[in-house]
């Protein structure tokens, strides 16, 4: 396996959100609970937010809690409001959505085709959705949720920079060690079985990029390590921006190698353990364990979001990520999200950024479809405003997962 690769294949330089890791105000993450209103009359949890307010003016997750700028929160207690006790000056008070908040939330319609709220959770599990690879503007689609992967749905930068266990007052050391076995795992993955060491030079955004290039040959048989391509790769001077580079048949080569990997995710996307092998297996699935215990279920909590997107019929999850194509499927593989993500609903936006990827999403998709973006930062929200205002849920720390979660298990979204 290649020592390190460039820091930048996973998408960590550049993004204003890790330039302000150390600006957290004190969280505390034993006030966490998914229980339906704790999260919104919670006396510590709240306690803990008012004395990290003095960092608001430069901490981004802090400046949006402390101007109330979800209106979801809003809805969701108005909701469950006689299930919930009075707020008291000693809880979270939260205010009515701004002028603004209101046009956000006027601009979102209520869930696609909802059922009733109460009979939300039990039609869900009545309502499968039939799994289409790559889904087009004509399947009826409604609803188009475009997620951030890390800090959002995942934990990694944080966990290598150890701000995150700093953040919630853990070892900050054992959280280091799990960022950096879990790194290991990635570039293995995608060095040994997923060509990145042919490919990191040549990033697409989509698996389908360069598809065209592909003549349909039998790849039963075909031998990747003697075809040439990686000398041929490695003796060019130039690797275009659209990570284009080469004649005819290198081409075709680099179709064949992305060809490979989308075959290897639809086969092992549910099976990650038979695509590592017994011993690496059982090493990830005690890793996973470590960093979900480290994290507090950060990536359980968002599973259950993800997984109500993906049962529905008429909605779809689609990820843009900062990390290039390979790297971003190996984790999407490692941390177990093959099941929610098909491979034609993941982009990459390493070289085009995030706007480019969202009029991509767009135009695939149609306009009739209301796209809804998830994610941790500036340049999601940014994109997602020049986006004809797409409406932007903030994921900062566990709460603002289990309010998504209650807001689509609720039909508000």
């Amino acid at each position: 396996m290649q020592a390190y690769h460039n820091a930048a294949s996973f998408g960590v330089q550049g993004s204003p959100y890790y330039q302000t890791q150390g600006l957290y105000g004190s969280l505390n993450p034993s006030a966490y609970t998914t229980d339906t209103g704790a999260y919104a009359n919670n006396g510590q949890n709240a306690a803990a937010f008012a004395a990290g307010q003095t960092t608001a003016s430069a901490d981004y997750c802090s400046y949006y809690y402390s101007q109330a700028q979800n209106p979801y929160y809003y809805s969701y207690l108005n909701a469950t409001s006689n299930a919930t006790t009075t707020p008291t000056t000693q809880t979270y008070q939260l205010l009515p959505p701004t002028s603004t908040d209101v046009s956000f939330a006027a601009g979102l319609p209520t869930s696609p085709s909802p059922p009733p709220a109460k009979e939300a959770s039990r039609n869900r599990s009545r309502t499968r959705r039939t799994n289409n690879p790559s889904p087009s503007p004509e399947n009826d689609l409604e609803r188009v949720f475009v997620w951030d992967l890390d800090e959002t749905i995942i934990i990694f930068h944080t966990l290598l920079t150890g701000s995150f266990a700093q953040r919630y007052q853990k070892d900050a050391q054992a959280s280091v060690a799990l960022g950096l076995r879990m790194e290991e795992m990635i570039f293995s993955l995608a060095d040994n079985s997923l060509f990145f060491n042919d490919l990191e030079d040549c990033d697409q955004v989509h698996i389908d990029d360069v598809s065209s290039d592909d003549n349909g040959q039998d790849l039963s048989n075909y031998n990747f390590a003697q075809d040439g391509f990686h000398a041929a790769a490695s003796n060019a001077n130039l690797c275009l921006a659209t990570g284009v580079r080469g004649g005819v048949d290198w081409m075709r080569k680099l179709a064949f190698r992305y060809r490979r990997i989308k075959e290897l995710y639809n086969t092992y996307r549910s099976n990650v353990g038979g695509m590592l092998g017994p011993q690496k297996r059982d090493q990830w699935l005690q890793l996973r364990a470590e960093i979900e215990t480290m994290t507090d279920n950060w990536l359980t909590l968002a599973l259950r979001s993800l997984n109500i997107v993906h049962e529905r019929s008429n909605c779809v999850n689609v990820l843009v990520t900062t990390t290039q194509l390979v790297p971003a499927l190996a984790k999407v593989l490692l941390y177990g999200l093959g099941g929610v993500f098909n491979i034609e609903n993941i982009y990459s936006a390493t070289k085009i950024g995030k706007d480019s990827c969202f009029e991509r999403i767009q135009s695939r998709f149609g306009r009739k479809c209301t796209y809804v973006v998830i994610g941790d930062g500036r340049d999601e929200e940014t994109a997602a405003k020049k986006q004809v205002n797409w409406p932007f849920w903030r994921v900062c720390q566990h709460n603002d997962l289990a309010a998504l979660h209650h807001a689509l298990d609720l039909g508000y979204l």
